[in-house]
């Protein structure tokens, strides 16, 4: 039986469009990406619109091929009935591509050019067919697949969910198998980079979210004229074996930490404790005190001022940590994560004891610091504290393979 090991997930506004008019859903067994068109961000309500009825879940009934286009066909009148309730939404659409992982297949559904792939072997494979002017085109035989990719109307699509009160769905299954790996994305991926550019960087990646930073980032270099989002997600056998301890074997252990003494402990326990009694029972005994006898005055002072001196300090010192961890949240420095991508934190760059960090990560680029000129390396990542929009400007023209000098 198959699961989904782990996923990813990237969305970027790219470097030509103001607003980002995809959303994606991502939340296994289900996953999927829609890419919103329509003037007065309509584009953004109706994407929106279509993950939401994909999060609402799916029949209980049919096969996975049938309750994924039953969910896109209520996505549709969804979005069609918004069009026509609101003017200035009129004509909004989206595509949406969607896949179920089962237990043995992957099942896709799918209106309009967002693309599902599949990584098996090292061979990238198309899982969707694009409902496009360019696309039909080509399939008639009137363009090859290199002029399609550069055809000035490559972005004019045939069919997508809200124009019309019904809408054809695609469905398809494939066999599933271990270690494949999905790809789902909307068309500012593939409209940016050649798909054979996507396998290259899916077959060098060490793993998914280098290969969806990496993704971003060719497709933002190439120009980033359309919101581009990526969805990665791998398949794995259950019970296939692995470095980390069985589960049960887990819980075994943490069972054994906190259960309560077997009664045969108990009982030797209080045998330890009462031979002074079974020892000496003519010996005289001091009748016990009562606990408020035995607690001297002096102790309870010393109790009662230590309990108002933590108080006050507590009064003092919370409001100037929270005015001090407000402040640093309006500054940013740039750095680089752990396995060495570029990236943008929001705070301070320090570490106090107790493993507490002043600082949060608020962008990781697709730029590993390999790539980063060895003249800007130490201007770049000094950690100097910067604002918001310099930071990112300072990371978005790094991006673009524009910092070469100091």
């Amino acid at each position: 039986m198959l699961r989904v090991a782990e996923y990813k997930a990237f969305t970027d506004t790219g470097q030509q469009r103001r607003h980002n008019e995809d959303a994606f859903y991502a939340r296994a067994p289900v996953f999927a990406v829609a890419d919103g068109m329509g003037g007065a961000q309509a584009g953004e309500v109706a994407s929106h619109a279509a993950v939401e009825a994909v999060a609402a879940g799916l029949p209980e009934e049919g096969t996975p091929e049938d309750r994924l286009a039953a969910v896109v066909q209520r996505a549709n009148e969804r979005i069609f009935q918004m069009s026509r309730e609101d003017d200035s939404r009129a004509g909004m659409g989206t595509t949406l591509t969607a896949v179920h992982v089962g237990e043995r297949d992957v099942a896709v559904a799918h209106v309009g050019d967002s693309r599902a792939y599949r990584l098996r072997g090292g061979e990238l494979s198309r899982l969707t067919e694009d409902h496009s002017l360019v696309e039909e085109m080509r399939r008639r035989g009137q363009l090859t697949a290199e002029e399609a990719d550069e055809h000035p109307q490559r972005s004019i699509i045939t069919r997508a969910l809200g124009p019309e009160p019904e809408v054809v769905v695609d469905t398809h299954s494939w066999a599933a198998r271990d270690g494949d790996v999905l790809l789902l994305c909307s068309d500012g991926l593939t409209s940016m980079i050649p798909e054979a550019h996507v396998a290259e960087i899916l077959r060098e990646a060490t793993g998914l979210e280098q290969a969806g930073r990496a993704l971003i980032a060719a497709a933002n270099r190439a120009g980033g004229r359309d919101n581009i989002t990526v969805i990665l997600l791998r398949l794995e056998e259950v019970g296939a074996a692995s470095g980390a301890p069985e589960a049960p074997t887990l819980v075994h252990e943490a069972l054994a930490e906190d259960a309560e003494p077997e009664p045969a402990a108990v009982e030797v326990g209080a045998a330890v404790a009462a031979p002074e009694e079974d020892e000496a029972p003519s010996r005289q005994r001091t009748p016990r005190p009562a606990p408020a006898e035995r607690r001297p005055a002096k102790r309870r002072r010393r109790r009662r001022r230590g309990l108002i001196v933590l108080i006050a300090l507590v009064v003092i010192l919370v409001p100037v940590g929270i005015g001090a961890w407000i402040a640093s949240q309006a500054v940013y420095f740039v750095g680089t994560t752990p396995d060495g991508f570029v990236a943008l934190y929001r705070g301070l760059p320090w570490e106090l004891p107790a493993g507490i960090d002043l600082y949060s990560r608020n962008y990781v680029s697709g730029v590993p610091l390999q790539e980063v000129p060895q003249a800007r390396r130490a201007t770049l990542l000094d950690h100097q504290l910067r604002s918001h929009d310099d930071a990112s400007d300072l990371i978005r023209e790094l991006e673009l393979g524009r910092l070469t000098a100091p």
